[in-house]
């Protein structure tokens, strides 16, 4: 059904021209078509430079598509003023790998901050921070500032970060790039645990183990194309 779909790409090509740096055109992306449906987790797999960033950045509208449409909940996201756009990425979470936090705050305040800048209420900061601190494992961390925090509790901070808004969607891009074994598995864990509670999930990696493991959806980017498109698929380059 249409209205199940969540994001869907039709035909969608990136093209970054000849720069500085570059002396040809790079193609991150070319003919691309997908859809993911509300509350489906979907990992993106493919080497590194095969389009994968790139992809969830179009889903922001952090970058434009040289050609093709993409829908977001039903609106196209290139149409979008910046001000529907804004409303847009409310509906979003994101994880990085390189965590994005706030040096300066401690955990409380780096989720805080967060609901600040979307217009929250100090009622509503004080309501829900602890309850996503509890979620993620933090809330005994509350008063540590990001250094005095290990590398999996970044992360997982990161996550409640991107959790706090109650996104529709929370688009993680290698989120345990920098993590041991015993940490990824935490924030693997985690995310499954967010995408229980009927959150829709896309997961950028080229970890095999994770994506073999979690036997869920698989998209497999080659050189910015979709090579595969497999349920309950398996990580195969």
């Amino acid at each position: 059904m249409e209205d199940e779909i969540m994001i869907k790409f039709e035909n969608v090509s990136k093209i970054y021209p000849v720069s500085n740096s570059r002396k040809k055109e790079t193609i991150a992306l070319q003919d691309v078509s997908f859809e993911i449906r509300k509350r489906e987790f979907v990992s993106i797999v493919g080497r590194s430079g095969a389009g994968k960033t790139t992809l969830l950045k179009l889903i922001l509208g952090e970058e434009k598509p040289t050609s093709g449409k993409i829908f977001f909940d039903g609106q196209e996201i290139t149409r979008l003023k910046p001000g529907e756009l804004f409303k847009l990425r409310r509906k979003i979470g994101t994880v990085f790998q390189d965590y994005k936090l706030l040096p300066k705050k401690n955990t409380y305040e780096n989720v805080a901050y967060v609901m600040e800048a979307l217009g929250f209420s100090d009622f509503e900061i004080r309501r829900d921070v602890p309850r996503v601190l509890e979620i993620v494992g933090l809330l005994e961390k509350a008063n540590n500032f990001p250094h005095e925090l290990s590398a999996g509790e970044k992360q997982k901070l990161a996550i409640a970060r991107a959790l706090i808004h109650r996104p529709e969607v929370i688009l993680a891009d290698e989120p345990t790039g920098n993590l041991d074994p015993y940490n990824t598995s935490e924030i693997i864990r985690l995310l499954l645990k967010i995408h229980e509670m009927g959150t829709t999930l896309v997961l950028a990696t080229h970890d095999k183990d994770i994506v073999n493991s979690l036997e869920k959806r698989v998209v497999t980017l080659e050189n910015g194309k979709i090579i595969r498109d497999e349920e309950r698929g398996r990580f195969v380059l």
